[in-house]
């Protein structure tokens, strides 16, 4: 029926009029597209059509009838229908779907969102979407009437954050259901706006630990034995484990002892990107530390109890103050004079993003110590601080010992988020570099090999020679990226998954050298399924082949030029595997001039 080169595909929704088909279409790095397909031909309609209809003049209205009909009396009252009646049900509806030339009948509705479910109205006038915009997962609207005058755009129903899944429309088409964060929601669907509700609802659910091990470890052990990727379970005999965990299990007391148990089990396979976790239990809240971005001289704190800033994040809560230096002594955190056995955490305990004031002594100089206001970030900021500023010395690095004629890019994994940066590091940092050192090591994977590896081996074949003294490359010019330069790879022990796919990727493709040490051999395609009673299970299904036939799964990519970073390199300001990427990329740009 159709034939749509996507990544993703589904959930379908079939119009209950019959005539239509709608589904979820997307690739991975992509928005989420919903194509409608007509299961019989009809007559479609253009934007051109409306912008005709512009200049058409709209007829007369005709003159009312001043003559007024009077009906005839009726001799009798219409006898009331019997109270047990009910209203006969509407005849089935019956679709002859035309499968000639049905692919042809497919058209990508304009919502201008990220879809990721469709769901349709009783009239099958209007379409319910699941979507995101600007980071939020919320409710719209979009009219599929084809008689409908009002312009075809779509309607935001839901502000909330939470992710939205399970959309429900009521029979009478006015209202949709949902849920999101754990509750039921109802929101209307047409005329004035109003603001969701909740249902309220309340259950009760009595779980039978001994019954549910019993079950869970036998769903564990199920779907692996019928989706594991290698049928012969990397030389495991799969039965013979079950015989042997099983009993252990089952005469486990707790769920971490069963968690543990199947654990053991799954660990048998020797695979990478599997697991197993028991539902966690609920706790109560525990506080969230700020974080102000500084690393402590925990030398002098031992000697002293002194709190010495020993170095500082750059763009983190003190740097942008520029009021802190290294070597300066914290004395105080919002009034709370710090000792030896304060507990630094703990005055800075849900901090995050409010005002929180330092006294701050300026190398220990008590008598000239001062106030310094800063915001605290949580922890997962003053990690990306410190990604960038690692990168930005790795940078600095090729910067000064390639005498200024390499770049330098690195991949923190294969996210849309990464690609996003690495498209603007190579944009804004690259453009003039002789060449470019291309660094995936400690990268855990992701989605995005093949949107990266196009970049570094597209290849220029037209310039835009301009009259106003501009000239550019073509793909350039019409908004497609490529870098054009010579580049290097560099890998090690902790590039795994879809970093490893780049990396076969990049030695296939002949983009250039692979620098550093082989790579993890942990990439096989995974999922998590849900079991009986609540648990994770991780569950890889699909191997990944390299070119020359071999799975890649436990078969590290092996490397070019083998270049090790010893204990203590990056401590003593050194990089072993840049210094080999260097010279191995000036030496083939080099050549190429």
């Amino acid at each position: 029926m159709t034939f749509l080169p996507n990544g993703n595909g589904g959930p379908l929704a079939w119009a209950p009029d019959g005539t239509r088909l709608f589904v979820v279409t997307s690739q991975r790095t992509e928005q989420g597209e919903v194509a409608q397909v007509d299961l019989i031909p009809r007559t479609p309609r253009f934007r051109e059509d409306a912008f005709r209809r512009l200049f058409q003049e709209e007829p007369r209205p005709e003159l009312p009838s001043r003559t007024v009909p009077t009906p005839a009396p009726t001799t009798s009252p219409r006898p009331a229908a019997p109270a047990s009646a009910s209203p006969s049900p509407a005849p089935a509806r019956r679709t002859e779907i035309d499968f000639n030339g049905i692919r042809e009948r497919v058209a990508l509705l304009p919502t201008g969102l990220d879809v990721n479910r469709v769901v349709v109205t009783p009239d099958s006038k209007t379409v319910v979407l699941v979507a995101s915009a600007a980071g939020e997962n919320n409710l719209y609207t979009f009219s599929v009437d084809e008689t409908s005058s009002e312009p075809q755009v779509a309607k935001q129903l839901t502000t909330t954050p939470g992710f939205k899944t399970d959309v429900a429309i009521a029979p009478d088409g006015k209202s949709a259901f949902y849920l999101d964060s754990g509750r039921v929601w109802s929101v209307p669907l047409g005329g004035a706006p109003g603001a969701p509700k909740p249902l309220a609802l309340a259950a009760e659910l009595d779980a039978d630990f001994a019954d549910d091990k019993r079950v869970v470890f036998a769903q564990a052990w199920s779907l692996l034995d019928r989706w594991y990727a290698d049928p012969n379970f990397h030389g495991a005999n799969w039965p013979a484990m079950r015989a042997e965990y099983e009993p252990y299990a089952l005469a486990a007391r707790t769920p971490q002892e069963f968690s543990r148990v199947v654990s053991l089990m799954i660990g048998e396979l020797n695979s990478s990107h599997s697991g197993f976790s028991a539902p966690r239990p609920p706790t109560a809240p525990r506080f969230v530390t700020g974080r102000i971005g500084v690393d402590w001289d925990t030398a002098t704190y031992d000697r002293t109890g002194r709190l010495r800033i020993a170095s500082i994040v750059p763009l983190g809560p003190v740097a942008i103050t520029g009021r802190v230096a290294a070597g300066d002594e914290v004395l105080a955190v919002d009034g709370t004079p710090v000792e030896r056995t304060t507990d630094v955490d703990e005055l800075l305990a849900n901090r995050i993003g409010k005002r929180t004031e330092l006294r701050v002594a300026p190398h220990g100089d008590a008598a000239a110590a001062h106030n310094v206001a800063v915001l605290p970030v949580d922890r997962n900021t003053e990690e990306q601080l410190r990604y960038r500023a690692w990168v930005a010395g790795r940078r600095a690095y090729v910067e000064r010992i390639s005498g200024g004629r390499l770049g330098y890019v690195h991949l923190y994994d294969m996210g849309q988020e990464s690609l996003t940066r690495f498209y603007t590091d190579l944009d804004v940092q690259n453009r003039t570099k002789a060449g470019v050192v291309v660094d995936v090591r400690n990268n855990t994977g992701g989605f995005i090999d093949p949107y990266a590896l196009d970049v570094l081996t597209r290849r220029e074949y037209l310039t835009f020679k301009s009259r106003f003294g501009y000239d550019s490359p073509e793909r350039t010019s019409l908004g497609q990226r490529v870098l054009d330069h010579a580049s290097v790879l560099v890998t090690n022990e902790h590039s795994l998954s879809d970093a490893e796919n780049f990396a076969e990727g990049y030695r296939v493709l002949h983009a250039g050298a692979i620098v550093g040490e082989a790579t993890a051999g942990w990439i096989i395609f995974t999922s998590n399924t849900t079991l009986a009673d609540g648990s994770a299970l991780r569950l890889p299904s699909t191997r990944v082949i390299a070119h020359d036939g071999v799975d890649m799964e436990l078969h590290p990519r092996p490397v070019d030029v083998r270049a090790d970073n010893p204990p203590g390199a990056f401590e003593r300001g050194d990089d072993p595997q840049l210094d080999a990427a260097v010279r191995e990329l000036l030496r083939r740009t080099g050549a190429r001039r």
